[in-house]
């Protein structure tokens, strides 16, 4: 090898590396931008009863993905499922049963690779901080109890199972004039809550969340069908990516510690 040419070689090798480096990092910045998620922006229906957990839930799982921003509308699960059959945005939506979440499933309004049960509740019997002490549902018939809240029967999931268990005892009739029906279990709970009536039937979850309330009963879960939670991506969410990704951790052990800590069961 000529000597001349030889004092090239380090000059050559060194264009070399730095071509190579130029490459190697044009593609790290490609490769980047790809992986990198654009903001989302979900709209998440949920029952009203999941407003405490689903609250913290939000500031763990934004914690950890900044970029996208969630907006929950809370509310009874059969109001809710009528928004969406009537072609609200939303992205994914909660139910405190199974029903409204079939209706949607059967109107072809899920990606029904996403529908999961997550959550189980129970159905409990509640009266003001120092009310009348119950020892048994039959116990509502009495004369010192002249009011009792329930969720609207149609349109609320608490009021389909209250109204299940009352049949079931045989009281559903008996009751009637008594019954003051709430738009959703929260309203029940403050109905109870000011004294405006003499007992009322929520939620475990929601009981537990109250220090105005005392629970007097627990419903037998024989009297009522199963209190399940399930949830679903909209087939028409605008960003079903982030709202799978959301729906995956709503069902992972991290959340799964939120919802117990707030009262909920997980399903098996």
């Amino acid at each position: 090898m000529n000597f001349k040419n030889t004092r090239f070689i380090p000059l050559i090798v060194a264009a070399i590396a730095s071509l190579a480096l130029l490459i190697s990092w044009n593609l790290f910045q490609r490769n980047s931008s790809t992986k990198t998620p654009k903001s989302a922006y979900l709209t998440v229906s949920a029952a009203i009863s999941l407003s405490p957990a689903l609250a913290e839930i939000k500031t763990v799982y934004q914690g950890s993905n900044p970029n996208v921003n969630i907006t929950y509308n809370f509310g009874a699960s059969g109001a809710l499922g009528q928004q969406i059959q009537q072609g609200a945005p939303v992205d994914v939506f909660f139910s405190a049963a199974t029903k409204q979440m079939n209706d949607l499933q059967q109107a072809n309004l899920l990606l029904n690779e996403t529908r999961r049960n997550l959550l189980t509740n129970r159905l409990v019997l509640i009266t003001p901080k120092n009310g009348v002490v119950l020892s048994d549902f039959k116990q509502l018939t009495d004369a010192r109890i002249k009011r009792i809240a329930i969720g609207e029967p149609k349109s609320v999931p608490v009021g389909q199972y209250t109204q299940e268990m009352l049949t079931k005892l045989g009281l559903w009739q008996q009751l009637q004039p008594k019954l003051v029906l709430g738009s959703n279990v929260r309203q029940v709970l403050t109905f109870v809550e000011s004294g405006n009536v003499d007992a009322g039937i929520v939620y475990m979850t929601d009981a537990k969340a109250s220090d105005k309330v005392t629970v007097r009963l627990t419903a037998a879960e024989n009297l009522h069908s199963p209190i399940v939670y399930p949830v679903a991506v909209i087939r028409s969410s605008r960003h079903p990516d982030a709202a799978k990704m959301f729906v995956e951790f709503l069902a992972g052990d991290r959340a799964k510690i939120v919802f117990k800590k707030y009262g909920f069961g997980i399903v098996r």
